[in-house]
């Protein structure tokens, strides 16, 4: 029996769809979107317009994906060889260097065109200093250059809650900073627990991450000591007043779960550990966000309420 045109067709497109999608790497581009939204959020609780809410949110969203896209486009000979990395669309051939390179122009310029128009030039300009510096900076270069590589370019992905600040501020604010120095300091340690975990990987492909170059030990007792420095700074939204009681409770019990993983990496050296730190780290950085935005919002919610 043989398969309808129109189905084969329908499936062709719905498959190349789905390729595109996954170059934006929706996950780690959801992320960003969260932190830049709560950024947002932050800069003027309950004043935000709609208009800035959408348009911020998409014309960051979008030049983040052209960014990943750039990135993938970029190692596509390095992540076919390996096993993270080899069923994403370009080693798999199910998108060509050609059709890439235009997806990424478009959706980078649409994202632009929407900052500038509909937001403002000065988080334009800091979205597109963000863009240069993951997809050229740290992809071309320090990636394959120095073992800090993760550090040095954790800048980059470090900046959404700031852009969404500046999105509704239209300027850089102290607490918008710190917001940035706590997904920077972040970075490292989410990261290395990766590499621990996929070490041979990176070695079989010349990339130096810290692993590879200093080895495991020198991996985990620095994943402890800036998930120590990241327990410090997290506590700064409570002590310099951008955030209250509800924060600082939840922030020390996710920052006691980081620590326990990051000592128990250290002292057992189990392998399964490292991907388990990965994973908690993400989870850590979104409730993070979330207990920053429900301690900024719930004194308003409440404000706002009647009770008879």
């Amino acid at each position: 029996m043989s398969t309808p045109k129109a189905w084969v067709i329908q499936g062709g497109i719905l498959a190349q769809c789905q390729d595109y999608l996954e170059l934006c790497k929706p996950r780690v581009v959801a992320l960003m979107v969260f932190t830049a939204l709560v950024g947002m959020l932050l800069a003027a609780p309950g004043e935000v317009s709609t208009a800035k809410l959408v348009f911020g949110t998409l014309g960051i969203a979008l030049v983040a994906s052209s960014a990943a896209a750039i990135n993938q486009l970029a190692d596509r000979h390095v992540d076919a060889l390996m096993a993270r990395t080899r069923m994403r669309p370009l080693p798999t051939g199910h998108l060509d260097v050609r059709h890439v390179l235009l997806f990424s122009a478009i959706v980078g310029t649409s994202g632009m065109a929407i900052l500038i128009a509909f937001v403002n030039v000065l988080t334009a300009m800091l979205t597109l200093v963000s863009l240069v510096g993951y997809a050229v900076v740290y992809t071309l270069y320090l990636k394959h250059a120095t073992p800090q590589n993760i550090v040095i370019g954790g800048a980059a992905g470090a900046t959404p809650p700031l852009l969404g600040w500046t999105t509704v501020a239209g300027q850089v604010d102290p607490n918008a900073l710190l917001l940035f120095l706590i997904i920077f300091t972040w970075t490292p340690p989410h990261f290395w627990a990766l590499a621990l975990y996929r070490k041979d990987e990176y070695a079989k492909v010349n990339i130096p991450m810290l692993p590879v170059t200093h080895g495991e030990d020198y991996t985990r007792l620095y994943i402890l000591l800036y998930t120590l420095l990241l327990a410090v700074i997290t506590v700064l939204p409570f002590a310099t007043g951008m955030s209250g009681p509800i924060y600082l409770t939840g922030v020390l019990a996710l920052d006691a779960v980081f620590l326990y993983y990051a000592i128990a990496l250290k002292l057992t050296r189990r392998r399964d550990l490292a991907i388990k730190t990965f994973v908690y780290s993400i989870v850590y950085l979104m409730l993070l966000f979330a207990l920053l935005l429900f301690d900024r919002h719930l004194p308003v919610l409440l404000s706002h309420s009647s009770f008879s």
